[in-house]
């Protein structure tokens, strides 16, 4: 049994309660019951359970990011200043082709390590064609919780060594959710990773489809509408866009998480939200690679869910949820005005409003009893913070002023994977050497 002994705690429950001096007790992976602390703490003591005083932090629930791919993280600073297509023909598709075991293990290890220490818990993520069993043992290791799939590609004019057959794709990742799907006690789940349109058959996006349903608890993740050119193309091949491609398949429904959807026409955008498609917002990566600015506002408006997700280190350069999270909002602003996407409408798209889109929100996302114990302690005592610290402006300072370094400590699944600002089983220094390792091979191996 543990208590944590906060400041305030942002629930993010259905109120939006904020509380200040309460305490929580966690039995086990869950959150047994969260109550004022003069009561809890005389009881904690008695029984001699763990008592973490938390006094001048903020509890808060973990950060879920639902797009991420771990296994670029290798190739950040290595493809900058390239729109989409040609930054995945001549740098992403050739590094992920010369992965090998070693490298993806790293590349993975590091990225995961990121993503703890700014306080995400939770990821959605995809890797790439090979090497998917190393990524998941990495997951599993880590304490991350998580949901990975392997890239489903049987098309590729952009990098045609980086594809397979369709019966390959198909029995690979069929393989990979028997063996991995709701491991390390359902921690770690399968999600079915077609890439995008222009890589995959329609047989191969029906048949996924399909394994999805044969598979209760996993997802279908996909990229869709990132840029005008990838949208030429697909209009090309399939005579309309993306989602109403998805549509006529008969594949989009609330499984359906898509990365991206920036170009999204109106009868999409209805679509999505008939449907219950999820859309995965990736505001650094859009930017970036100067693919546009997704129209949030709109989305929310008509009732569709929108998560954030930094995407890969190459396109970002950062995988920290508060880069994107300040980003989301002020992106919006010029164009809808100052009052949009606030603090606490951004806050709870990365935390609720994540594990909504990955049908989570049962589990994760809000601080309540009988959920389970992934929890962030951030503490506002940094230079660029406000000095104006108190219950009213709490979403304002970790939306707008906060970054990693705020990040004091992270509970997953009721243990300590990074308390006060230290690794618990992660040796930092030794995942940085053997990464720069890798890749210096890594880049022998390009063609």
């Amino acid at each position: 049994m543990k208590v944590i002994s906060p400041s305030f705690i942002i629930t993010m429950n259905r109120n939006y309660e904020i509380l200040e001096g309460y305490s929580v007790l966690i039995s086990g992976n869950r959150i047994q019951k969260i109550d004022r602390t003069e009561k809890l703490i005389p009881i904690a003591k008695e029984n001699k359970w763990d008592i973490f005083d938390a006094s001048g932090t903020i509890l808060i629930p973990g950060f879920v990011q639902t797009h991420i791919h771990l296994c670029q993280t290798l190739f950040r600073g290595l493809a900058d200043d390239l729109e989409l297509l040609d930054w995945l023909q001549l740098k992403i598709m050739p590094f992920e082709y010369a992965h090998n075991k070693e490298s993806m293990k790293y590349s993975a290890l590091l990225g995961i390590s990121e993503l703890i220490r700014c306080g995400t818990t939770t990821i959605l993520d995809m890797g790439s064609l090979n090497h998917s069993e190393v990524i998941f043992e990495q997951l599993i290791n880590s304490g991350l919780r998580a949901f990975h799939g392997k890239a489903m590609m049987d098309i590729n004019t952009l990098y045609p060594e980086l594809s397979e057959t369709t019966a390959s794709a198909l029995k690979s990742s069929e393989e990979l959710a028997k063996e991995f799907h709701n491991s390390a006690s359902g921690r770690v789940k399968y999600a079915f990773a077609p890439r995008f349109i222009l890589s995959c058959s329609n047989e191969l996006l029906k048949s996924t489809n399909e394994l999805v349903n044969d598979f209760p608890g996993t997802l279908f993740h996909t990229h869709a509408s990132e840029n005008r050119t990838e949208l030429e193309n697909v209009r090309k091949r399939c005579g309309k866009d993306n989602i109403e491609c998805f549509e006529e398949l008969n594949i989009l429904n609330d499984k359906s998480c898509i990365a991206h959807c920036i170009w999204l026409n109106e009868n999409e955008i209805q679509l999505m939200k008939k449907r219950d498609a999820r859309v995965l917002h990736c505001p650094s990566s859009n930017l970036k690679l100067a693919s546009g600015i997704a129209n949030i506002p709109r989305y929310l408006k008509e009732g569709i869910s929108v998560s954030l997700g930094a995407d890969g280190a190459p396109c970002n350069n950062f995988l920290d949820i508060f880069v994107e999270m300040r980003l989301a909002s002020l992106i919006q602003k010029p164009f809808h005005g100052p009052t949009i996407m606030s603090a606490k409408e951004v806050f709870e798209l990365a935390t609720i409003g994540g594990a909504r889109a990955l049908h989570l929100e049962h589990e994760v996302g809000s601080i309540e009893e009988g959920k389970k114990a992934d929890l962030v302690l951030i503490e506002l005592n940094q230079l660029h913070n406000s000095v104006n610290i108190d219950k009213e402006n709490l979403y304002s300072n970790i939306v707008y002023t906060c970054d990693h370094t705020n990040v004091k400590s992270v509970m997953i699944d009721g243990n300590w994977i990074y308390q006060n600002y230290q690794f618990m089983s992660i040796d930092v220094e030794e995942v940085i050497k053997k990464s720069q390792e890798e890749l210096s091979k890594l880049l022998l191996r390009v063609k």
